[in-house]
């Protein structure tokens, strides 16, 4: 780990009990750049907290990051539950409540035959007695040591903290697996567009960004709401000029894999952009970005820094190879770190 990244993780620790003492007191952090790359917390302040907590989210508006980006999931009673996926097993205590043993089972998933224990199997009450736990802890022991600290929230418990704050953060919630819920007769569509109406979030300037990996989910909720909404795209590769006309028809943002950009070279380092950015550009789409990690493990094998996959490589190196380039956000789990990418 460099020296740079000892004293930032030592900063971040410091930030962290600071956000865990005062959750809802008023951030003191810099004011969001709109005028330049917009830092967005993947999943919170991740890299330091167990993900989709209250504690993760507030430690990354502490840190500067100008949005917030829960994953949503709904429960059994419809409810939308910030989770990385439906299934609860990688991120929550479940399997250590015998009270629940009777629930795990087995469901197709975009295709694929998942085993665990589903949030839609439980209502927000039973989901309310779980705690969150760290999805990566070999990677990220530091943030293990908060495991069954932190109860699970909703998307509405999310905006009620934001609306604490005494400056505008953006929430830039994900619709997990629209066509999952759809198949069980459920619609995360209607149970976020229902939200935001109630709480007059659905205009087109709300502090609200709407995004999702199945393009037919954003056109359907773009008939309920106004707001701004986006196509995460996966993988790498050519994305077509006919494609992305029909995405700036339709679209506001895409929102990219990095490789899609930068794509890696065979032995994994990171090798010339692609046009896309460039291209969508042209057409009047914004470029958001993900995911930027600290960790040796999710970096270009040229940025590395050691052998040990945990250690911290070069990330800052990284995330200005994609503001150079024009990016209008990126995601992080270490939205510290990306803010001072950026601010240099």
């Amino acid at each position: 780990m460099s020296p740079k990244s000892v004293l930032m993780r030592g900063a971040a620790v410091l930030t962290a009990a600071g956000a865990l003492a005062g959750l809802a007191a008023a951030p003191a952090a810099a004011k969001p750049h709109h005028d330049e790359p917009v830092v967005i917390a993947h999943r919170g302040a991740s890299g330091y907290l167990p993900e989709h907590t209250l504690e993760a989210y507030a430690l990354a508006v502490d840190m500067g990051a100008d949005v917030i980006e829960p994953d949503l999931v709904l429960t059994k009673d419809g409810e939308l539950l910030a989770r990385h996926e439906p299934v609860l097993d990688e991120t929550t205590d479940v399997a250590a409540h015998p009270e629940f043993a009777d629930r795990k089972t087995t469901k197709l998933i975009d295709g694929k035959a998942v085993t665990g224990f589903f949030a839609d199997d439980f209502t927000l009450a039973e989901l309310k007695t779980l705690r969150a736990e760290e999805r990566l802890p070999d990677l990220r022991p530091d943030s293990a040591e908060h495991d069954g600290e932190f109860a699970l929230v909703t998307y509405d418990e999310v905006l009620d903290y934001v609306d604490t704050l005494d400056r505008k953060v953006i929430t830039y919630p994900e619709m997990k697996h629209p066509s999952y819920y759809e198949d069980k007769g459920m619609s995360i569509e209607d149970a976020l567009a229902d939200l935001l109406e109630e709480r007059k979030l659905d205009r087109k300037r709300s502090p609200v960004w709407i995004q999702s990996f199945e393009y037919e989910s954003l056109l359907n909720i773009a008939e309920r709401v106004d707001n701004r909404i986006g196509l995460n795209i996966d993988g790498q590769g050519t994305i077509p000029n006919s494609t992305l006309n029909e995405y700036a028809r339709t679209l506001d943002t895409i929102s990219l894999n990095k490789n899609r950009i930068f794509p890696r070279a065979a032995d994994g380092s990171i090798s010339e952009p692609t046009d896309i950015v460039q291209r969508a550009h042209r057409r009047g789409l914004d470029v958001h970005v993900w995911t930027f990690r600290a960790e040796n493990a999710f970096l270009p094998t040229n940025l590395r820094e050691g052998s040990d996959p945990a250690a911290w490589g070069d990330i800052e190196a990284e995330l200005e190879l994609f503001y150079d380039l024009g990016v209008d956000a990126v995601f992080s789990d270490f939205p510290d770190l990306a803010v001072a990418a950026r601010d240099c």
